[in-house]
């Protein structure tokens, strides 16, 4: 296994005033070919600590790219720490400067001395074009580890590493083989899960290892296997999806990059069914998840945001009885909501939802994080009562993915 280690350099990374794409981008494009990021660590520009955050790199990865402190500025430090890391001079690069001249003379301004300095490259460097800059990529073989250079922004790092980087690395590696499959659940948490498919894991081959990656309402499963041949790996994850699938059918929505909201709707198309939505406590989040995708508009009709119980009564047609003797949060009003905007805009499905996201108006019976949902179908109402206990946003977004799910199940003949 090759190992590589990310270094970012740049104090606004670490003041959080932006956000490091640079890192994710390259581990994934690293992956592909089957070379193992084992650290990503963050720098200031301050000389000691990014020499011993390259000493520290040396003893762990086989290759290091480093992004970031390249720029024509004196707070941009890289170039000169590594030509002292690598015990060399800096020196004048006839092919960077030339680049750097028709950079300049493209653009009609003159190359003063400071951006003629982005051409002086460490002398045990190999050059590295940057077609989107003027700063150029520098290729390092020194201390056993090939290391690459490059600048911290974003569209400059990727034209260098898919154009110059990665195919070195394909030619100077000898990598195996490394193939994903991601299995995406809802509806279940993470320990549940591990449960019900402990016997499976354990008899994984050894090749094949299975992670969790959970986030809020999600469980993704990802199985990653390591060999000699695509063919035969991509054969044998499968076979262990025929095994583990079964096990847990009534929570997988889906693969890879599909989406819950996506995946129920293509489910609609292929009913010829459509939907719509009627919100209190989830405030448009829950319309939104559907109208986020492309070709929505082929099932999803429309909602009535209905926040205030006014709206409820004049929109939706919810008796003002049933608020009174009920409250807004509660199986009789929700029941109304999604009988109420199916009627109105005349769809297969309605989803409603009714609820108190917090962080303040829940009471003893109903304290902040109670929930009701409902799907109105095309032979009556089913509804969930929800106890949450996360923050608003967390509130709201579990309410909705909780109505997604729910119209999933429905579909598939899945509700018990």
């Amino acid at each position: 296994m090759v190992r590589a280690e990310i270094i970012t350099i740049g104090d606004e990374i670490l003041y959080g005033q932006i956000l490091d794409t640079n890192t994710q981008w390259i581990s994934l494009e690293l992956d592909k070919l089957g070379i193992k990021t084992v650290r990503k660590s963050s720098v200031g520009d301050q000389k000691l600590e990014i020499l011993q955050i390259l000493n520290e790199a040396a003893q762990r990865a086989d290759v290091v790219f480093i992004t970031g402190g390249l720029g024509p500025t004196k707070d941009d430090l890289t170039k000169k720490i590594l030509a002292e890391y690598f015990d060399c001079e800096l020196e004048m690069h006839p092919v960077a400067l030339q680049d750097v001249t028709e950079f300049f003379a493209k653009r009609g301004r003159e190359l003063s001395d400071i951006n003629r300095d982005q051409a002086l490259l460490p002398i045990k460097a190999e050059f590295v074009r940057n077609a989107q800059g003027t700063a150029p990529g520098m290729w390092f073989n020194e201390k056993g580890v090939i290391w690459v250079s490059m600048p911290g922004v974003p569209y400059e790092m990727k034209n260098i590493m898919e154009s110059e980087v990665l195919p070195r690395l394909v030619t100077h590696f000898k990598t195996p083989v490394i193939f994903h499959k991601v299995i995406k659940t809802v509806g279940i948490g993470e320990s549940y899960l591990s449960e019900l498919i402990e016997s499976w894991e354990l008899q994984l081959p050894a090749h094949i290892k299975l992670a969790y990656l959970p986030s809020i309402g999600i469980v993704k499963l990802r199985l990653t296997a390591v060999g000699d041949d695509l063919a035969l790996l991509k054969s044998e994850v499968d076979a262990e999806l025929a095994k583990v699938s079964p096990l847990i059918q009534s929570y997988i929505y889906g693969y890879e990059k599909d989406e819950l909201a996506e995946v129920v709707g293509r489910l609609l198309v292929d009913r010829k069914a459509t939907l719509a939505v009627a919100e209190s406590c989830t405030g448009g989040h829950l319309a939104h998840q559907f109208t986020q995708n492309p070709g929505s508009s082929a099932y999803f009709v429309g909602g009535i945001l209905s926040y205030a119980n006014q709206v409820k009564i004049d929109q939706l047609g919810v008796s003002a009885s049933i608020i009174e003797k009920n409250g807004a949060v509660s199986e009789e009003c929700i029941q109304a909501m999604a009988i109420g905007v199916q009627k109105r805009l005349g769809t297969t499905y309605a989803l409603a939802t009714s609820g108190i996201a917090g962080p303040d108006g829940g009471s003893e019976e109903k304290p902040v994080g109670t929930v009701w949902i409902a799907l109105a179908h095309e032979n009556g109402v089913i509804t969930r009562k929800l106890t949450l206990g996360g923050t608003r946003m967390q509130n709201i977004y579990l309410s909705s993915l909780a109505c997604v799910n729910l119209l999933r199940r429905y579909l598939l003949n899945d509700l018990t």
